[in-house]
């Protein structure tokens, strides 16, 4: 692997493009549509080989392709969602292998980066951080203290390697997003926090999505740069995302707060998912026109990608759906003037 970081001239608009795309899903099209073997869900491990890695980029290249055509913004988020202890210990890295391993993910993120941005197409690299345990169920509850404790290794090797940001994905607890959070806050790193839903619209725990976001703020200062939700389809969480008339000013708060979407495929729900034997990448088409209607409910939302059986089909249908509207109100909105993180 190598140590030396590569970097490109970074474009004067790299933080304030009005719409970002990001990637799909990508264990699940390495798993069943590459074929390639992921011990533990973990894509990361494919770094410690030429063809993993060449496989790697040549997934991210054409996510990346797709920005740059659309003249979009682009986030590459590294595929180091399983690289944190527990995991890393479970498929035999040493603490030092794990770092390493994480850097050498940003740098091929940087250095493919150099291929594909442009003015019109600002890219950002991204540390993808995982949650501990499972991104399904809370098995492995931490205190937030522990959770800054647990997660500041990977974010400090991201920091290092001179990441832009990083990205919690999957989150399923308040209490390890606040952990997250503060460990980054004090590296110095923007963080992004990304919370996975049930099919009811609630985090695993039963907690509102409201209800967490307002607890990770109130306990960070509002440190996270912005939130996501992932790893849900629009079925699950839309009806979540409409205010009635008297709860719409509170409403406008929270909501704000959200400024991704990495949407599933699938309508399945996460038991269903972990037992199916087949992907169910549902209906690109249809998710497109699912994320322009959450266009209209979250007056923010500014990157869209994909997560669970999604590809580059959906992330394109997406764009197509959505990017007409964001080029239509960009007059009436602060998306030119607002930095992402």
């Amino acid at each position: 692997m190598p140590t030396v970081i590569a970097r490109s001239p970074k474009p004067s608009n790299r933080l304030k493009a009005p719409f970002y795309l990001t990637d799909g899903g990508l264990e699940t099209t390495l798993i069943f549509k590459q074929g390639l073997n992921l011990p533990e869900f973990a894509a990361f491990d494919l770094l410690k080989t030429e063809a993993g890695t060449r496989a790697l980029a040549t997934y991210y290249c054409s996510y990346a392709a797709i920005a740059k055509r659309h003249n979009t913004g682009f986030i590459f988020e590294s595929p180091t969602w399983r690289a944190n202890a527990d995991w890393g210990t479970k498929l035999g890295y040493s603490k030092s292998e794990l770092k390493a391993v994480n850097q050498w993910a940003i740098a091929l993120m940087q250095t493919i980066r150099q291929d594909y941005e442009t003015e019109q197409s600002p890219m950002l690299v991204s540390g993808c951080i995982g949650p501990r345990g499972d991104g399904y169920t809370v098995d492995t509850a931490m205190k937030p203290i522990e959770a800054a404790i647990y997660h500041t290794p990977q974010i400090l090797a991201f920091q290092e390697a001179q990441a832009d940001l990083v990205s919690a994905m999957t989150i399923n607890y308040a209490e390890e997003a606040i952990g997250i959070v503060q460990a980054a806050q004090t590296i110095g790193i923007p963080v992004v926090i990304s919370f996975t839903l049930e099919t009811d619209g609630t985090l695993p725990t039963g907690q509102t999505l409201r209800s967490a976001i307002e607890q990770v703020d109130a306990a960070t200062e509002q440190g996270p740069a912005y939130y996501m939700i992932n790893c849900a389809h629009p079925n699950h969480f839309e009806a979540i995302l409409t205010a009635d008339e008297a709860e719409a000013e509170q409403q406008e708060s929270w909501l704000s707060r959200i400024r991704g979407i990495r949407a599933n495929a699938s309508t399945c729900s996460h038991a269903e998912l972990d037992a199916a034997e087949e992907l169910d990448d549902g209906n690109p088409v249809e998710l497109g026109q699912q994320h322009h209607q959450l266009l209209k409910q979250l007056p923010n939302l500014a990157v869209l990608g994909g997560c669970c059986g999604t590809d580059e089909r959906h992330v394109e249908a997406i764009c197509n759906a959505c990017l007409p509207v964001v080029w239509s109100h960009l007059t009436q909105s602060n998306r030119l003037s607002a930095s992402l993180i």
